[in-house]
């Protein structure tokens, strides 16, 4: 019998081979990873069934990638494994496609309930981070203060200029022009109506893009 293929990415290499030993007896693991980009470029050409995943990832965050992944691969379970228990967060992974929000804390055999529970269609939450939502709230397109969003585009811009990238190294990780990074650099904060590259940073950070 053929076992479920799991892709997993976390920038914590220790937590990565901690995570392969414990599902590998039930699970093939067939990757890992350490930042969004090399996710998507994974998971393209290993196609699991399962991908686990931490919000907190450079170059390209786990919602983003997320996000990107469910359009290119529908079937492919996303469970979100990390230690932000924000309800906000919660309900962003599972706009993002998410199967499952774990908390690292989580007792390991959390982890593999969740997945078995998934690949049969089914969803989980993390008691401790759910706090009350239902399937229903968790999947609705809302957010904190009702605010205009930026653009998949834009979002990919702003994390990389809030880890403290210049114009021209964003340019060059996302292969397009310095004067294409300004433009949506001004967009986003024309859009947000923020002023300065600090309150950039602090959307970034409210808004699960970057961690501090």
């Amino acid at each position: 019998m053929t076992r479920p293929r799991v892709l997993l990415a976390d920038d914590h290499l220790m937590l990565l081979d901690a995570l392969k030993g414990l599902l590998e007896p039930a699970y093939s693991v067939v990757g890992l990873v350490r930042e969004g980009r090399a996710l998507l470029k994974a998971a393209d050409r290993l196609r699991p069934d399962v991908v686990v995943l931490d919000i907190a990832m450079p170059h390209l965050n786990g919602l983003d990638a997320g996000r990107q992944l469910k359009k290119k691969m529908p079937t492919v379970k996303l469970i979100f494994l990390t230690m932000n228990e924000d309800p906000y967060m919660v309900r962003e992974a599972f706009r993002a496609g998410a199967s499952a929000f774990l908390l690292k804390q989580a007792a390991g055999m959390e982890l593999t309930d969740a997945i078995a529970k998934v690949l049969k269609g089914g969803t989980y939450v993390t008691p401790s981070a759910a706090k009350g939502q239902t399937n229903i709230s968790l999947r609705e397109p809302q957010d904190r203060d009702h605010a205009p969003e930026p653009t998949s585009r834009q979002r990919e811009v702003i994390q990389l200029l809030a880890e403290g990238r210049s114009m021209k190294e964003a340019a060059h990780i996302l292969n397009i022009t310095v004067r294409t990074i300004a433009a949506h650099k001004y967009s986003v904060m024309d859009l947000l109506q923020i002023e300065t590259n600090a309150e950039l940073v602090q959307y970034a950070v409210k808004h699960g893009i970057i961690s501090v």
